[in-house]
């Protein structure tokens, strides 16, 4: 079961009826991340606004990538980091193979799940935390009395390197290449319009770089509106670019942070 199937599916447990009813949200991810939240959000009685704020474009320098995954695929890394669902497709556009030698270890479940429906394969997820620090913690439990292990760190150009340079103080040989760019997109008019003046009930926070774009395009959000982090650090890129946040959903997961708004919005019924 995917993580949107199980996540409708489970619509109505916590809370009955349609707790979120003539609320609009918000969903600043769109392809299959940002309608499956929509549905889900409509389950409980929302109206999504699907505005991807974010898009990814090619690595700046190609040739290394090319040549990280030419490598990968003769078998010349022991394991391989993947921190999210768009290095998989990174990985599928270039049909990348992943040898079963090579050992995958994935962020979360959701680029777990994107890993396992490329075809490829994830032997570490974190249990709880499901960031690159959570990652860290799981590998070092995993790989306890190997040193030396050969990684490819494959991340986002505006990536922090915190499980690259864990990885490397570990004692790894660590080759961190960038995978794509992150850049920014713009909204239409009407929808910035509707969230400076108030007709937004909630807007959803999904990154840092989310972050940034909302506050750029979209701030300051009215006080009126909710603003729902996905995680701590979320929240902490978030406060270090001025953008308030409200609340932060418990998991970093898309129904922990449709279940934070819908938390809120009971509490303000």
């Amino acid at each position: 079961m995917s993580e949107f199937e199980s996540l409708t599916g489970a619509i109505g447990l916590p809370f009955h009826g349609k707790p979120l009813a003539g609320w609009r949200v918000l969903v600043p991810r769109g392809g299959p991340w940002g309608d499956g939240v929509a549905a889900a959000l409509r389950a409980r009685g929302a109206s999504p606004i699907v505005a991807p704020m974010i898009n990814f474009a090619p690595t700046d320098d190609q040739p290394a990538l090319e040549a990280a995954l030419a490598k990968l695929a003769a078998g010349g890394f022991d394991w391989l980091t993947v921190t999210s669902a768009t290095t998989v497709d990174v990985l599928s556009s270039y049909n990348a193979v992943i040898p079963e030698t090579t050992k995958v270890a994935a962020v979360g479940e959701t680029t777990a799940a994107a890993l396992v429906a490329a075809g490829y394969h994830a032997d570490i997820v974190p249990s709880e935390d499901n960031s690159a620090r959570g990652l860290l913690e799981e590998w070092e439990a995993a790989t306890e009395g190997q040193k030396g292990l050969r990684v490819l760190a494959l991340r986002s150009a505006i990536a922090k390197q915190v499980l690259s340079i864990g990885l490397a103080r570990a004692g790894h040989h660590v080759e961190a290449v960038v995978a794509y760019r992150t850049v920014g997109v713009p909204v239409s008019p009407k929808v910035a319009e509707d969230v400076r003046s108030g007709r937004v009930n909630a807007v959803l926070v999904t990154s840092g770089s989310v972050a940034e774009q909302v506050q750029e395009q979209l701030g300051p959000i009215p006080e009126t509106t909710l603003v729902a982090a996905i995680g701590p650090q979320t929240k902490t890129d978030a406060a270090q670019i001025g953008l308030r946040v409200d609340v932060v959903a418990r998991e970093r997961t898309a129904e922990s942070l449709i279940d934070a708004v819908v938390e809120a919005a009971t509490a303000h019924a």
